[in-house]
């Protein structure tokens, strides 16, 4: 087996070593380096405990108890990282970085052996793992700064150049932060991920954030073994990649501990001193194979094996120990002996703890809903001198009827009067004040430092948002249209709403993601700026979805958001239907049905939309339209004309896709008998049909029907209306269940 061979070339390797004169511990290891005997003895110890959790994790495997065997054997030199970092940066680690887990545990004054414990109860899914609860074997720790994460493929770096963004934004705003003012960030990842695209969003951020002048202090670690699975990555392509402007590089023998340490401290310096990235490339090995299951030998030759295993960083360490005269072959042996009876002793103990027994444990973190804490605190504004200067004395109840862009843009103006940590960025929302206008006027009221443009890639402005919202400020990222969204899901989907579920709730990324959506706007076609397609934002477990589509609706959803952030982390997704931003009038030129007032705050208890409520119009008994979004004016205008004609119905704004308002919906159909679903979502993975499945889940026995638009994407021109749900259509299916 692959940990066999390796354990035994190390013994074997260790015997043949020959002891050197006695160095004073106190001084530097050998000649030319920084790294004293004494640190290179403790960094040892825990890349000898490292090496040890990986040959555990493969014995428990073999007795079914562990579910996790990618390893960090190879990459101990990450040890040296940690120990160039303070306790307190923020880290977001590659899966293979166990030594620096342990190296920072041991930082932060824990134990030895609760570090070890930790990651042995993430290997066999321990309920009292510490960070993820026996969800996922992830590094992460909140006493340890270190914040978990899955890191297969770099997803991570765009939330990783967030973090750094956020320690300088926080002290530009001078708003509390976990992080310390001269703090740093830290991300690692392999060599097959420089190529994701996300690694690249991450690169590019910092290195435009840095050509800008803006401080931007992470520190990039690629810990480059030359393999992505099976994969040889063309040797010089880590170096060449990573040389970007405003990135200053740093290279070292990962698998030399003290050169490894050396070219860390000058990095971590680098980043400390100047504010600005930097990029460390450790060459390092893989040994045993990426993971339990990998068979190396079926695409490696037996001398490459062989020449990563002379590489051992375990081995070189011991070396290095040995010449300086601190040690003795022998004493390492039975060193090493000794510890691994320890480790494996821990890891039996370790896989008899308890593991998660039911849906209900397992979900627990995932979207906690404090209704009573949320309506307590959606309401708060500023105070009324703080709101004067805000609005520059023109106070939005004041005003005339507001549309729906108006009130959403005097919303935010009110959120940011009272949460100074608050930031509100994305493509053209700050001078420009967005495409439709929904921003305008906010960088002039709030600065640059709170309102202000990004660069054009949405995969970075949820990067922001992620990092932000886990440093505790408050991010509303503006995605342009909802069709680019779909360029950037995995940061909702992969990051954003996993946090709080590996975390067990400890580490929150709380963002409301403003979107502009859906289709029928006038004059301006075509796929991209007409999108209806949700399907991908509704299965992703615990995200909120809020789809006003009434001005007032808009006002006091947009709060409610903002207060589930806030009190509890949540990820919320804010559409708004672009067709409605400057609609003014509901049935007739002039009427101003689609407008509304602006509610005082003295009103904001009142008016306050609990997430997962819907709202109901009319009272009609003989059938009732569920909609949401264009839907809605579409729906009411069907209504009437239906109601003239002596038919009474009654019609059901959703208003929440997620979670669905359930309740609201089986009464509103319970009370007619009859339904009919008007959903401008595509026929196929739409909304309508989670609705119908709510229905027949609460065993409604009515009437049941749907109008949805095409599975098509969405044309140009007139010929969009061939594909979009319309309002004829919703009359002629309410006339076919009306009999």
């Amino acid at each position: 087996m692959a940990r066999d061979t390796v354990e035994t070339h190390f013994t074997q390797a260790v015997t043949t070593l020959r002891t050197g004169a006695a160095r004073d511990p106190g001084l530097p290891v050998r000649e030319g380096t920084s790294l004293t005997g004494e640190q290179c003895r403790t960094l040892f110890q825990r890349q000898l405990d490292s090496r040890l959790l990986d040959i555990a994790a493969r014995w428990l495997r073999e007795q079914n108890e562990s579910f996790y065997t990618i390893g960090s054997a190879g990459h101990e030199g990450n040890a040296a990282v940690a120990a160039a970092l303070r306790a307190d940066d923020p880290a977001l680690l590659h899966y293979r970085s166990g030594a620096f887990y342990l190296t920072r545990s041991e930082q932060a004054g824990r134990l030895p052996e609760q570090g070890i414990r930790d990651v042995l109860m993430g290997l066999t899914a321990s309920a009292e793992e510490p960070i993820a609860g026996g969800r996922h074997k992830v590094f992460g720790h909140p006493d340890l700064a270190i914040i978990p994460q899955t890191s297969t493929i770099a997803s991570h770096l765009p939330r990783a150049v967030g973090v750094a963004f956020a320690i300088e934004r926080a002290r530009a705003l001078d708003v509390p932060s976990p992080w310390a003012r001269d703090a740093i960030t830290v991300c690692s990842f392999g060599d097959a991920s420089v190529n994701h695209a996300t690694a690249l969003s991450g690169f590019n951020t910092a290195a435009y954030a840095t050509h800008q002048g803006q401080a931007l202090p992470i520190l990039f670690v690629c810990e480059d073994n030359g393999i992505g699975i099976s994969v040889r990555t063309p040797k010089g392509w880590v170096a060449a990649s990573a040389r970007r402007p405003g990135i200053e590089y740093f290279a070292a023998d990962g698998c030399d501990l003290a050169d490894a340490h050396d070219a860390a401290t000058r990095a971590v310096q680098h980043v400390r001193a100047n504010r600005s990235p930097a990029f460390l490339h450790l060459s390092t090995v893989r040994l045993m194979g990426h993971a339990g299951s990998d068979v190396e030998s079926a695409y490696r030759t037996q001398r490459e094996i062989r020449a990563d295993m002379e590489r051992d960083p375990l081995l070189t360490t011991a070396r290095l120990l040995v010449e300086a005269g601190l040690t003795t072959p022998e004493e390492l042996l039975t060193h090493y002996e000794s510890s691994r009876e320890h480790v494996l002793r821990i890891a039996l103990e370790t896989s008899r703890g308890p593991r998660l027994s039911s849906a209900k444990e397992i979900m627990e973190p995932l979207a906690p809903r404090r209704a009573e804490m949320i309506a307590r605190i959606s309401p708060v504004a500023a105070e009324a001198s703080v709101r004067e200067r805000a609005f520059a004395g023109a106070l939005p109840e004041a005003e005339k009827p507001l549309t729906l862009s108006q009130a959403i843009n005097r919303t935010l103006t009110d959120a940011l009067a009272v949460h100074p940590e608050m930031m509100v960025f994305g493509e053209d929302v700050a001078k420009k004040g967005g495409v439709y206008g929904v921003t305008r006027g906010l960088q002039k009221r709030f600065g640059a430092g709170r309102v202000f443009d990004t660069h054009l890639d949405e995969s970075s402005i949820l990067g922001l948002a992620l990092g932000s919202g886990v440093s505790k400020l408050l991010p509303v990222p503006e995605i342009q249209y909802l069709a680019y969204l779909h360029n950037a899901l995995d940061q909702l989907r992969g990051e954003a709403s996993t946090l709080s579920f590996f975390s067990r709730g400890a580490y929150l990324n709380p963002m409301v993601v403003r979107v502009a959506g859906y289709a029928y706007q006038k004059g301006f076609g075509g796929h991209f700026h007409n999108d209806n397609a949700v399907g991908a934002l509704r299965d992703i477990p615990g995200l909120v979805i809020a789809s006003p589509s009434r001005p007032d609706d808009a006002s006091a959803m947009l709060r409610t958001c903002l207060a589930a952030a806030r009190t509890e982390g949540s990820v919320c997704v804010f559409l708004e239907p672009i067709a409605l931003y400057h609609t003014r009038d509901l049935f007739e030129e002039g009427d101003g049905g689609w407008l509304a007032p602006y509610a005082p705050p003295s009103r904001w208890p009142e008016t306050h939309v609990p997430i997962g409520r819907a709202r109901s119009y009319g009272d009609g008994r003989d059938l009732t339209i569920v909609t949401f979004g264009n839907g809605l004016r579409m729906s009411l205008r069907a209504a009437v004309r239906l109601t003239q004609e002596g038919f009474g119905c009654r019609v059901l704004d959703l208003r929440w896709l997620a979670p669905l308002p359930v309740e609201d919906l089986v009464r509103a159909a319970e009370l007619t008998g009859k339904v009919l679903i008007a959903d401008e979502t595509r026929h196929t993975g739409g909304v309508s049909e989670g609705i119908v499945a709510e229905l027949v889940d609460a065993g409604f026995s009515g009437q049941v029907a749907r109008v949805t638009s095409a599975d098509s994407f969405i044309p140009l021109g007139d010929a969009a209306g061939h594909v979009l749900m319309s309002e004829e259509e919703i009359e002629q299916a309410a006339r076919k269940l009306l009999g």
